[in-house]
């Protein structure tokens, strides 16, 4: 911690924005996040990043086969390192409880860096359009006060925020302009960024907003964060090595790659040297689902797409006809960008499907993963072990993808 550029991430997640700035050589000091699951997930990461460095990998590796359970894993790491993940929500009544576990941590040294954004749904447009009055009265849309807070009291060099692009429509851009106000009064300047995850080698179409802050007493250097990435690989670079599933099959732990790697997995680093699959599993579905899927995967196999209202009236189950008509998609495989994955996959799979029809199911937990960029050796955690599907979607739906947090990461390592 004395020699590395320091960060806290807020609202962390499963980690996915912390996982590109470890990379890129930063030090966590915290991890704050309210989800019990994700917390779990968290830990078992810091857990990897221990035993790598200690050169013990092996021991997670075993965890990784099924070999040990959790709290086998987790007796071989230090509580020190344990102790960077903080399962509290940013609020009030928490703040003095986070505070006193971050300077624990700190020992009086200095923060570089707070990451993170708010959860998006009160700004997501999805969000507002399913909601009667547009999510106005949701307190999430508050949560960048609770952010301000940590800024007041680290004064990092810099910060991150990231969040959906409705925050700049939320309220008619009221939240936007009031977000860059407090952030002002406390010492920053913003810029934000427009940024395509696609743009940076992810294979998924995910458009988000960054803020970059930068106190304004020092005089730094604000970086444009641009790609030089060539799209040159395809949706089904992902897909070609995976054990073939039904759906409702898949291992948890201990499976085993159905062959070798390509040459996306490699330079993503989502195949980056482990043996052992994990969380290849894919959720069950009617009878019912699964004829929609044929249809929606035939259609796109002919150059078209499925609308709802289309299809036969023995199929139509929802009472909803005027709205989200793309209710059931396939993921393209040919494509260069997957739709967005969201935290919505964590309900069911109908936006998920899987393109291959003799499956017939949606996407894996590890194919979501990898659309969002995860290494193969990132395992989700739900609060009881090896109960974790739900969870785990949800999570990588919320996920910030790690390649895209790298290349922001690198960034800034440069200016600081």
């Amino acid at each position: 911690m004395n020699t590395r550029l320091t960060y806290i991430d807020l609202f962390a997640g499963a980690g996915g924005l912390s996982e590109g700035f470890i990379k890129a050589g930063f030090n966590p000091v915290a991890h704050v996040e309210m989800d019990e699951a994700a917390c779990f997930t968290l830990k078992t990461r810091t857990a990897y990043h221990y035993l790598k460095k200690k050169k013990k990998f092996d021991e997670y590796v075993k965890y990784l086969k099924g070999d040990i359970d959790r709290a086998s894993l987790y007796s071989l790491i230090p509580e020190d390192e344990m102790s960077s993940v903080i399962n509290l929500a940013l609020s009030d009544e928490n703040n003095k409880e986070i505070f006193k576990k971050i300077d624990a941590r700190l020992q009086n040294r200095y923060v570089d860096l707070i990451i993170g954004g708010p959860p998006c749904q009160a700004y997501s447009l999805v969000g507002r359009a399913r909601c009667d009055n547009g999510m106005k009265d949701d307190p999430r849309n508050h949560l960048y006060l609770q952010y301000s807070k940590f800024l007041k009291k680290y004064k990092p060099k810099m910060f991150v925020f990231e969040n959906v692009l409705g925050l700049r429509s939320a309220d008619g851009g009221g939240y936007f302009e009031k977000m860059n106000a407090e952030f002002n009064k406390v010492g920053y300047e913003v810029k934000d960024f427009l940024l395509n995850a696609s743009d940076f080698g992810v294979l998924q179409n995910r458009k988000r907003i960054i803020l970059l802050g930068y106190r304004k007493d020092l005089n730094i250097t604000k970086p444009e964060i641009k790609s030089s990435f060539i799209k040159q690989f395809k949706v089904q670079s992902i897909f070609q090595d995976l054990p073939k599933l039904q759906a409702g099959e898949g291992k948890d732990k201990g499976d085993q790659y159905a062959s070798r790697t390509n040459k996306y997995l490699n330079t993503s680093y989502i195949r980056n040297g482990i043996k052992v699959l994990t969380q290849h599993v894919s959720r069950p579905h009617t009878a019912q689902d699964k004829e929609i899927y044929r249809i929606a995967i035939k259609l796109m196999q002919d150059g078209d797409r499925l609308n709802y209202i289309n299809l036969p009236e023995r199929l139509k189950t929802h009472n909803n006809r005027h709205s989200f008509f793309d209710r059931f998609k396939v993921v393209n495989s040919t494509a260069t960008a997957a739709q967005t994955v969201v935290a919505h996959i964590a309900k069911d799979g109908h936006y998920y499907i899987h393109p291959d029809i003799k499956q017939n199911r949606s996407i894996s937990i590890r194919e979501a993963a990898r659309l969002q960029s995860f290494p193969d050796d990132f395992y989700f955690e739900g609060v009881v072990e090896s109960k974790n599907r739900t969870a785990a979607f949800k999570q990588i739906g919320n996920a910030v993808p790690p390649i895209l947090a790298f290349e922001i990461a690198q960034k800034l390592k440069n200016v600081l």
